[in-house]
């Protein structure tokens, strides 16, 4: 298997029930507060902050996957124009402490901006650092070097406790200062990641390629994670510490003991955390949450801390040679949002983080070996930033509604049920309640399924037990889809006795209350207000059904369809009834309020918002002088129209410009202008590129006596050497990018072949020469991360000297999710060899990998985003290298032997400002000159920033989003390319192209140029 997550061995073991029901009961003290700051309390419903109740709907963000920190702001912009009022985030201490001793936490790492972006956009963060993360990255976010650390990692091993101190005080204390105490927006920290679970003989389970074995908790060193939470209060973290569990099993939660933490909390990914399916709506590996986690289950792990879910499934990634992000994104879209997301709702959720809300880029390898560039991950916000996928539209309904229902926080849940409150056996209803307001969330009982059911409610109001629809016909239950259904629902005063459509929002404007519902595409729905309101004074469109019921009140019924209705009750209430597609439209929006609350939200949200309709991106709103001003995007020329706001708005405007408007049924109302702009994307093809060969070292007469010599007789390593000496790539401080070997022999004509045993990473690449012969290569596979492969050597001359080359593609190291196994030591480069007729003695190894190892020269970058190609350590790659003097020759042309060439050129962007257009580069399969696809694989780097990896004959990644910032969009930029052929057929690139994603008028904060460092010549470079 590539990747598997915790649930997913727990029901391969079978124990995944028993884990659920067997959680002892738990006698808390009740405790809410840290001791140590008295501004983020907590209690069994929810967060506090400044004595508000929080909702923290929250996604995940890396900001170290965007490495463009001006565009920081754009993606918390459209977290909180969601209704989300939070970030969680990693910090990868593989990039900050690349170079044992020397934590470098600046530039594109430096999290300043980050801070005060999110502080900026009204967005609270959940700090997760690690020094753990997983996350999909290089050793789980552990550093290569820690792969010489003697022992355990994760646990008490002295050793690794040296390794871990000195980053945790570093980081530690700079979200320290970002902390809400210092007026900061962190109010969470997270010690370490998914310490949860070991792995024990006998038996197996086949992970990576480890051999691991029965799960259970036991071996989890608590004493560790104790350390951990000291080491980062010495720092000065002062906020609650909360533990995302990998499973629910209840470990650290309060009053267990040594290791404890503030507020409980655990991941579930209920379609799993790896490749989706080529059909999208194949959900054959569902994990039914509801046997694993549920109120009851809560209550016995720690009652006295608000339901909480530090990662639930927001996408799930794809693999080398795996479906793409498109249909990653479409297997966990909205559908999948509107079942498992009000699953969730149902239990009360109070701390719910999406992972991811925003994928990014694993560019300058730093992912693992089991994913490629992309980190879209289908997420909401796509890897190129657009917001264009139905599931944020679907985000954004969700969390506008429990955001504007402050008794959501304060409901108690009851156990599902079947057939209690609907007509039907197999419809499964959560009911939450309070003294007066009731939830109920219908869904079908079996999750996946794809029938449409027809049913009634049957449940209590301030009415009576009533049956409904009150006026005839029945709800309907289309497919993959669930409702929550109010009653006695308070909308500004009035109460809304019951609604079978699907609340997104309302707002107190002026005395008047205006509420908005939804329901899907031909739904019927009913609504009850009080009899006291009387027959509405006015239907927009008509086409209802209205009828006075003296025992419930005035009844609404209508069909949903695309035209929108508006029924007014005088100037005391305006209801909104929406097809869910135009309720898509609509925003909410914070307005600015005093510090220290400014933009964050609480549960009194609803009283310090606007309702917008708009179309593409609505980013913030604030009302001065009569005025609304507005920022945010568009794609077409677009109605902007106001819902509900303070009554003395009078104007508009947009990006900075006043909206014409005029005013009808009481809306102000008016058109923004989409004005297309002549936009020209240089043509790759037709650019002047320059090329080199890049791999000199198999040419005779090479030097290479500045390279390292691979003299160590013995590794730490878990696997034993099994030759003279190391070959283990991280032995000799290189942890990522291409590595190079050159093995040096004097034949005695008795060689006949040389055996090499590799490993580097799924989709990884080897290629081997003797001398200047190619004797071949391993291609690469998605489902390899080693390989072994036997070359005839041909008849060799007694008493030459011959020289072995062997290039190697490092994938990333793996990453050691279990607590007791150091799965991230497993080496990388050559683990064994032997040359036919020879002792292994007679082969002296020599290592090069990116420039420096460890002690690496582009800072700027972090120590990952160079390998070992020998333009990469002459530093070609970096923007300012003199180009002039290579051959004329572009990477179009026919590739026809097995190497690796360098190719660069440069072009001139002109993007007119007022318009964020997200950009990539896109290959275009290739096929050899034999019809089969060419075997190659690719490095792209964009002003120095490595920025893809393209493997053709194993994909599926061919588009490759680059942020504005890495990217030069008003100047010229810098483009270089490695094309490394690992087979004899000939092949000419398809295809290479600039493309632009979108084109839209946008009111961002344009980014900067990312500086990096520039090419100079490199001294020490071989």
């Amino acid at each position: 298997m590539r990747f598997l997550h915790l649930y997913s061995l727990c029901l391969a073991l079978g124990i995944g029930q028993i884990l659920a029901k067997t959680q002892p009961a738990i006698s808390l003290t009740a405790r809410n507060t840290t001791q140590l700051q008295d501004i983020v309390t907590w209690d069994e419903n929810s967060i506090l902050v400044h004595g508000e109740r929080v909702l923290l709907l929250s996604g995940e963000f890396h900001p170290f996957r965007l490495p463009s920190p001006d565009l920081w702001l754009d993606i918390f912009q459209k977290v909180r124009a969601l209704g989300f009022s939070a970030v969680s985030f990693y910090l990868d201490w593989a990039l900050l402490e690349g170079e044992p001793g020397h934590i470098r936490i600046d530039g594109v790492f430096k999290l300043d901006k980050f801070f005060s972006s999110a502080e900026e956009a009204g967005i609270y963060l959940i700090a997760r650092p690690g020094p753990y993360i997983n996350a999909e990255v290089s050793g789980g976010g552990f550093p290569g070097w820690l792969q010489r650390v003697d022992g355990p990692l994760r646990g008490t091993n002295p050793g690794f406790l040296e390794a871990i101190t000195p980053y945790i005080s570093a980081v530690g204390k700079i979200i320290a200062r970002a902390q809400i105490t210092n007026g900061g927006p962190v109010i969470l920290l997270q010690p370490e990641n998914e310490y949860t679970y070991c792995v024990n003989e006998p038996g197996y389970l086949q992970m990576n390629n480890m051999t691991v074995t029965s799960l259970d908790t036991s071996c989890l060193e608590k004493e560790y994670m104790q350390y951990v939470e000291e080491q980062y209060r010495k720092a000065g973290i002062v906020v609650p510490f909360i533990v995302n569990d990998a499973f629910p099993a209840g470990d650290f939660a309060p009053g267990t003991g040594v290791g404890e933490v503030d507020i409980y909390s655990f991941d579930f990914y209920p379609l799993g955390w790896n490749t989706a399916p080529l059909d999208p709506s194949n959900w054959s590996t569902l994990n039914d949450p509801r046997p694993y986690y549920n109120y009851t289950v809560h209550e016995n792990q720690s009652p006295d801390t608000p339901f909480s879910i530090s990662e639930y499934q927001g996408g799930s990634p794809d693999a080398w040679g795996g479906v793409g992000v498109d249909s990653t994104a479409a297997h966990i879209g909205p559908e999948f949002g509107r079942i498992f997301y009000k699953i969730n709702y149902g239990y009360r959720a109070a701390i719910h983080n999406l992972y991811m809300i925003f994928g990014g880029t694993n560019w300058g390898n730093l992912g693992h070996p089991g994913g490629y560039t992309s980190y879209d991950v289908g997420a909401a916000i796509k890897e190129d930033r657009q917001v264009t996928r139905e599931k944020y539209s679907e985000l954004k309904l969700q969390a506008a509604f429990l955001q504007a229902s402050p008794a959501y926080l304060l409901s108690s849940p009851h156990n599902g049920s079947y057939g209690t409150y609907t007509d039907v056996d197999t419809l499964s209803t959560t009911r939450l309640s309070t003294n007066h307001t009731n939830f109920f969330i219908v869904r079908h009982g079996n999750l996946s399924s794809e029938e449409s059911t027809s049913y009634k409610l049957r449940i209590p109001t301030s009415r009576g037990n009533l049956t409904i629809p009150q006026l005839g016909g029945s709800l309907s239950l289309n497919g993959r889809d669930s409702k929550i259904h109010v009653a006695d629902y308070d909308v500004g005063g009035i109460n809304l006795v019951y609604s079978t459509a699907e609340v997104f929002s309302w707002k107190k404007s002026g005395s008047k209350s205006v509420l908005v519902l939804y329901g899907g595409f031909n739904e019927t729905h009913e609504l009850a207000v009080p009899t006291a309101l009387g027959l509405p004074s006015k239907c927009e469109e008509g086409g209802l059904n209205v009828k006075r019921v003296s025992s419930v009140g005035t009844i609404i019924q209508w069909s949903v369809e695309s035209t929108r209705r508006v029924v007014h009750f005088n100037d005391r209430l305006e209801i909104h009834l929406l097809s869910r597609n135009d309720a898509f439209n609509y925003w909410v929006l914070d307005l600015k309020r005093p510090a220290p609350l400014n933009r964050y939200a609480s549960s009194e949200r609803s009283n310090n918002s606007v309702i917008v309709k708009a179309g593409y991106l609505l980013r913030t709103a604030d009302v001065a002088h009569s005025v609304l001003q507005l920022k945010g995007d568009i794609n077409a020329t677009t109605e902007i129209e106001l819902i509900a706001g303070p009554p003395s708005i009078f104007s508009i405007y947009f990006n900075g410009k006043k909206v014409p408007t005029t005013v009808s049924n009481g809306r102000l109302s008016g058109n923004v202008t989409y004005t297309k702009t002549d936009l020209k994307l240089p043509d790759l093809a037709s650019c002047k590129w320059h090329s080199l060969d890049s791999l000199p070292e198999i040419t005779p007469g090479y030097d290479d006596s500045k390279w390292i010599t691979c003299n160590h007789t013995r590794s730490v390593n878990p696997r034993n050497i099994t030759t003279p000496t190391s070959l283990y790539a991280s032995d000799y401080g290189f942890n990522g990018g291409s590595l190079l070997y050159r093995g040096s022999f004097v034949a005695n004509g008795s060689e006949e072949s040389l055996y090499l045993l590799t490993e580097a990473g799924y989709a990884y690449a080897h290629g081997v020469w003797i001398n200047s012969t190619y004797l071949g290569s391993w291609e690469g596979s998605a489902a390899d991360m080693f390989y072994n492969q036997t070359f005839s050597l041909g008849e060799l001359q007694s008493g030459e000297t011959y020289l072995i080359t062997v290039l190697i593609d490092h994938m990333g190291n793996d990453e050691n999710f279990p607590a007791n196994k150091p799965i991230m030591k497993d080496p990388r480069g050559i683990l064994d060899f032997d040359l036919h007729g020879r002792s292994k003695e007679s082969v002296s190894w020599k290592i090069a990998g990116n420039i420096g190892g460890e002690h690496y020269s582009d800072v700027s970058r972090g120590p990952l985003n160079e390998g070992s190609i020998y333009a990469e350590r002459q530093g070609y790659h970096l923007p300012g290298t003199p180009i002039s003097k290579w051959e004329v020759r572009s990477p179009l042309n026919e590739t026809s032997e097995p190497g690796v060439k360098f190719y660069a050129t440069s072009f001139d962007l002109s993007i007119p400002l007022g318009y964020d257009v997200p950009i990539s580069v896109v290959f275009t399969n290739t096929t050899s000159n034999d019809s089969s696809p060419a075997s190659f694989r690719s490095e792209m780097f964009i002003n120095g920033w490595q920025f893809g990896k393209y493997v053709n004959n194993v994909g599926p990644q061919v588009r490759y989003p680059v942020p504005e910032g890495i990217l030069n969009y008003n100047g010229t930029n810098y483009f270089a390319l490695t094309i490394w052929s690992t087979s004899s057929s000939a092949f000419s690139l398809a295809g290479l192209q600039l493309q632009a994603d979108a084109v839209i008028q946008s009111g961002y904060q344009k980014p900067s140029l990312v500086q990096g460092q520039r090419y100079a010549k490199r001294l020490n470079a071989y």
